[in-house]
């Protein structure tokens, strides 16, 4: 065989779409028939039509909204962060083109785009978005919304720390240590000497005293990795049903300077919110518990005498650890009568077996929420900046989220990544079985001939 090299190629210039072999994702295709079935578009079209001009006066054509909130689906079903890598992996897909509605003879809408369309589109029409989308998990049977976890992660920010600067003087952070050390009497600072000036301080990096200037809604906070970076907090509402769904029913943006006890309530509030968009709904009323968000269940982190009176006087049952404060002695509850009652009211609660099966829940469903949002989802460091133009992002991110837990109870996978190897996995078993039998075939017939071979020598003697 002579050997081949490889030459300049010369794509034609007419190709036929029968001879693309294009076919859809099975996954994809999946996905559509579900929010084709729940009217997506027409939804969406209806919601978005205000932010469109009614005639065309040239410049940019205007984006589909469906196809916009696809490509934000894409993002968390491909496991994409930035809205660059969106662009890039649906034009370099036909079956994500099918799966957006674009015809493969058409690019995909580019970044900038998507980037406008995000902005043109208001918070509010992309909560409306994710409440929609909770809807159909309520139709499929997956809310229950009775039990709502609730916890916290941060993401870093789209910001860099050298790049902060004074609230009130507005220096740089290089500027202020030279500034410092001057004052100390070292006229000509070395790195090394600025590096000792700063050693020294306390509450350096403080939020009240610098801020980041493309970013002021990005925080100083420590990360789960012990690292210090500007960033945000990212706080999910989770349905603890019994049927350990963990339908995602609220996310919400908080300062990643602000407590677990101070956001609790808003976090509370916005599922309920849903929670009650979806009660509205006669088409799916019926699907959840009347008594919903009537339960919380989060960590020992977000105990305080506030919280607790608060989710009393919500008429909602805390399941929340106390942290141990037995070092600070026996507590003095002179003029608390109200947060006293409601304190230990929880902590009878937290003995009973009730409190161990929903805290083990909690910790498994929202953990497994962050994971797939932010790990494998790609979302821990935001591409974006302002807290809206991030939750628009998360609540779309989250949504996909929801729609995986649909897919994953109608076709057994909740990702595009997930129908790999399945039918390896569907027949593997089939296979080794057939390995082993066809193994021990061979060794019967290698013992056969073995057995043979002495009567033939004598026969031949």
């Amino acid at each position: 065989m002579a050997l081949g090299k490889r030459k300049p190629v010369q794509q034609p210039l007419f190709v036929s779409t029968a001879s693309l072999n294009v076919r859809s994702h099975p996954f994809y295709e999946a996905v559509n028939k579900v929010l084709d079935a729940h009217h997506f578009d027409v939804f969406v079209e209806d919601r978005c039509a205000k932010f469109y001009d009614d005639g065309d006066k040239g410049g940019r054509p205007g984006l589909a909204p469906g196809i916009y909130f696809r490509c934000l689906l894409v993002g968390y079903f491909e496991g994409i962060d930035s809205e660059r890598g969106i662009d890039w992996r649906c034009s370099d897909s036909n079956s994500l083109k099918l799966f957006l509605g674009l015809p493969i003879d058409q690019p995909a809408p580019d970044h900038s785009t998507i980037s406008r369309t995000r902005r043109l589109i208001d918070l509010e029409t992309h909560a409306e978005v994710f409440r929609e989308i909770l809807k159909v998990l309520a139709n499929h049977g997956l809310v229950e919304g009775k039990t709502v976890g609730v916890d916290s992660t941060t993401l870093e920010a789209n910001a860099a720390m050298r790049s902060i600067v004074r609230r009130d003087t507005k220096e740089t952070y290089s500027e202020f240590l030279t500034k410092l050390a001057k004052e100390s009497g070292i006229e000509t600072p070395t790195r090394e000497d600025l590096s000792k000036v700063d050693k020294k301080r306390k509450n350096k990096a403080s939020n009240a005293d610098w801020e980041h200037p493309h970013d002021p809604d990005a925080k100083v906070a420590k990360m789960k990795d012990g690292s210090t970076h500007l960033a945000h907090k990212a706080e999910h509402a989770v349905d603890l049903g019994e049927d350990g769904h963990g339908a995602v029913l609220a996310v919400v943006l908080h300062g990643a300077d602000e407590g677990d006890t101070a956001t609790l309530v808003p976090t509370i509030n916005q599922a309920s919110e849903n929670l009650r968009a979806v009660a509205d709904d006669e088409r799916v009323a019926d699907t959840i518990d009347d008594d919903w968000a009537s339960e919380v269940a989060t960590d020992k982190g977000y105990h305080s005498n506030d919280t607790m009176v608060d989710l009393a006087e919500m008429e909602i049952r805390s399941y929340v650890p106390e942290p141990d404060r037995s070092h600070l002695g026996q507590r003095d509850w002179a003029g608390k009568p109200e947060a006293q009652r409601e304190v230990y009211a929880n902590r009878r609660r937290m003995k009973g077996d009730r409190a161990k099966r929903l805290m083990k829940r909690r910790g498994e469903l929202i953990e497994r929420s962050f994971a797939h949002c932010y790990e494998t989802g790609r979302m821990r460091r935001v591409h974006l900046r302002g807290r809206e133009n991030i939750l628009k992002r998360l609540l779309l991110h989250t949504g996909g989220f929801n729609l995986s837990l649909v897919m994953r109870k109608l076709i057994g996978k909740g990702t595009p990544r997930g129908l790999q190897g399945l039918v390896s996995r569907l027949f593997g078993p089939c296979f080794d079985a057939w390995v082993v039998l066809a193994g021990a075939l061979c060794s019967l017939a290698d013992l056969g001939r073995s057995d043979r071979a002495p009567g033939r020598a004598m026969t031949a003697a």
